[in-house]
């Protein structure tokens, strides 16, 4: 099979949906025999290296969210390349101008499009005073899933929520993975801890992700503020980087290691206590199947994701997503009782061991193939 990938970024930021592309991308070329070709923006300071074969697509920043960029279409140059390349199918994972553009090129070309949501970007405006656009965006999003002729979707929730939406059942959850053996227990490090200022009776409160006003940033500096008031012993730790990081300085104390990446991000998310995962706007949450793979308990916003990896009492927390009271309860809970908190880290590792990235790839590829073997050209 040959499949032609569509991106806003596949891997100019590290973000969770382009982690989650390019490790398919990985399994379709390593075990499944195709080729890849993938068609996104870059810069010139890609945060890794990409899967596949990477066609850079002309693109400008975004106006407010200059870390992003975005192209303004499919110039002819990268039409020939797409039609040199004779994809047997398409696959688009943004909703953007050049998803768009993409979904109408291959209805040219004759060949099936799979549209995989990554981003619920309709839950953004209100975090950037946007609400107004939100009954336009819904349209654009509504009419960008239905053109396609099938859908993926992380969790059996926003599945629903798609086959809703289209009319049909032409939609699958595509979930993800972990790797249970970089993401470990073991890998917690106390005199790392210890370098960087937090003592060993210290409970480490742990924010992992962009530090952008959609994850949430609000509600965790709120929460975790209160708890220092409530005890001396808690220390906020902030794992990651964004535009965003000043909304941290109302934490006393609080330790930034900024962005991470193997060893160094495994060994920091093992070495916290607790995690506050406060984001109301993922459509899976990588960061909670991380924290859980490395035995840390999650307190979350409730949320269609966190509710489709946390069992609420057994091996997570789940609170009202804008209740801070709640957070606070929760985490006190956890931080008093150590005994609870080692037994819900134990079952938090233990359900991440049934996420697997190679069984989720496969379906990926199960639906491909069905959708080639369909496709009008395949049967002429």
């Amino acid at each position: 099979m040959r499949i032609a990938l569509f991106s806003g970024n596949y891997n100019y930021l590290k973000e969770g949906a382009n982690q989650a592309l390019n490790i398919l991308v990985r399994y379709l070329e390593k075990n499944a025999g195709c080729s890849v070709q993938v068609y996104s923006p870059v810069t010139d300071t890609p945060a890794f290296e990409p899967a596949g074969t990477l066609v850079p697509v002309p693109s400008v920043a975004l106006p407010v969210r200059k870390e992003f960029r975005l192209a303004l279409g499919i110039p002819q140059s990268i039409r020939a390349d797409i039609t040199k390349f004779r994809p047997d199918l398409v696959h688009v994972s943004t909703p953007d101008i050049l998803g768009v553009r993409a979904q109408s090129f291959a209805k040219r070309l004759g060949v099936p499009i799979v549209a995989s949501m990554h981003t619920r970007f309709e839950t953004y405006l209100s975090y950037y005073g946007l609400d107004w656009a939100r009954p336009a965006l819904e349209a654009h999003l509504r009419r960008f899933y239905r053109r396609s002729d099938h859908v993926l979707a992380p969790t059996r929730a926003l599945v629903d929520d798609l086959a809703a939406m289209r009319g049909d059942r032409h939609a699958d959850v595509w979930s993800r993975g972990v790797d249970s053996d970089h993401f470990h227990p073991d890998r917690r490090d106390m005199a790392w801890r210890r370098d960087k200022g937090i003592a060993d009776n210290e409970v480490a409160i742990l924010f992992l992700g962009r530090l952008v006003v959609e994850k949430g940033l609000a509600t965790f500096v709120a929460a975790t503020r209160e708890l220092q008031k409530r005890n001396r012993l808690i220390r906020p730790l902030i794992v990651g980087a964004g535009p965003a990081a000043d909304a941290f300085e109302a934490l006393p104390g609080a330790v930034f290691t900024g962005h991470l990446s193997g060893s160094a991000l495994s060994s920091a998310i093992a070495s916290a206590d607790i995690m506050l995962s406060p984001s109301t706007t993922e459509t899976f949450g990588n960061v909670i199947l991380e924290a859980m793979a490395c035995g840390v308990p999650v307190v979350s916003a409730d949320a269609q994701n966190a509710r489709s990896i946390i069992s609420c009492g057994e091996d997570g927390i789940i609170c009202p997503p804008t209740d801070i009271n709640a957070y606070v309860n929760a985490i006190t809970n956890l931080t008093e009782d150590g005994s609870l908190r080692r037994a819900m880290g134990k079952s938090a590792r233990r359900k991440s061991l049934t996420y697997s990235w190679d069984a989720e790839s496969q379906k990926v590829v199960h639906v491909y193939r069905r959708l080639i073997d369909r496709s009008p050209s395949r049967q002429a």
